[in-house]
């Protein structure tokens, strides 16, 4: 887990890494959280922001990259001071697509036998807390793919999306064309994949890949971003995840099915202390002070 010190020392300040705090304390960490690819850190109570740092290659994903990723994920899904995840890139990127570089020389050997980007998918099938995509300048390729991983994403008006690795003589294959297709529906998805054109932070919202456009700059987003998972992190941890599961159920069951499995949650929910301390706060009026148990 993250420490309560280290929480203390990024809260309100410019994201630092993690191995600079370590080498102020002195305390001994896992090696793997001494992040060179991304940066880490908790601007508000409960949030965990990590942001993609790549900036000379406009934050292009490679494997390297996503190992920190995952690394940091699954520390910020474990802590319990966390409530709530933002991902991010800066102001000229969110992540422009996976590393060519690494890419090119691959064949299909090589990429079938070590199941070439399979972690990529940890934020989607791993990570229990509620992750929030905050997307500004480019998301194309593997970037698209990874803000479409997120639960939520809130863009700027300008931010750039696309899935343009049919220029390449590819598909996608970190689950655009499945995600892509679930949220704009299979006609628009289809012309989108075989053109390969970008659409615009602004469509992203009119189409619904996008929760919330805003209308500035990737401070003013992240604001945004940040806000919504303080807003989160602040309801029972317990429910905060049961709620997640239930509708990402309902991309995979048929209506009846998501009814009864959401049903059964809500039913288990009742055997939790925060049901009680929720509703009982509720009768008297007064501000919840939850257990996460």
């Amino acid at each position: 887990m993250f420490s309560r010190s280290y929480s203390r020392l990024v809260a309100s300040k410019t994201a630092v890494p993690l191995s600079t705090y370590l080498a102020r304390v002195g305390r001994p960490y896992s090696s793997s959280a001494a992040y060179e690819h991304i940066l880490i850190s908790t601007p508000k109570p409960g949030v965990g922001l990590i942001t993609l740092n790549r900036p000379k290659a406009l934050n292009a994903l490679s494997s390297p990259l996503f190992k920190e990723l995952n690394d940091a994920l699954t520390k910020y899904d474990e802590d319990e001071a966390i409530g709530a995840i933002v991902i991010t890139g800066n102001g000229k990127a969110f992540a422009a697509g996976a590393d060519i570089k690494e890419m090119a020389p691959l064949t299909f050997s090589a990429a079938y036998s070590n199941n070439f980007i399979a972690p990529w998918s940890h934020l989607a099938n791993s990570v229990r807390k509620p992750v929030i995509a905050a997307v500004a300048g480019y998301a194309l390729g593997g970037g698209c793919e990874l803000a479409l991983m997120c639960d939520v994403i809130y863009c700027t008006a300008s931010a750039t999306f696309g899935q343009p690795e049919i220029k390449l003589g590819v598909v996608p294959g970190a689950g655009g064309s499945q995600r892509l297709t679930r949220a704009v529906g299979k006609s628009k998805a289809m012309e989108l994949i075989l053109t390969g054109k970008n659409f615009s932070g602004r469509e992203a919202g009119e189409w619904g890949v996008a929760a919330k456009v805003v209308e500035g700059d990737h401070q003013a987003l992240l604001g945004e971003a940040i806000a919504t998972a303080e807003t989160i992190a602040g309801y029972s941890r317990v429910a905060v995840v049961a709620a997640k599961e239930v509708v990402n159920k309902s991309q995979e069951l048929s209506l009846r099915e998501g009814v009864e499995y959401e049903r059964r949650l809500f039913h288990g929910l009742f055997g939790s202390e925060d049901q009680k301390i929720g509703m009982k706060a509720f009768a008297e009026k007064r501000k919840p002070e939850w257990t996460n148990k």
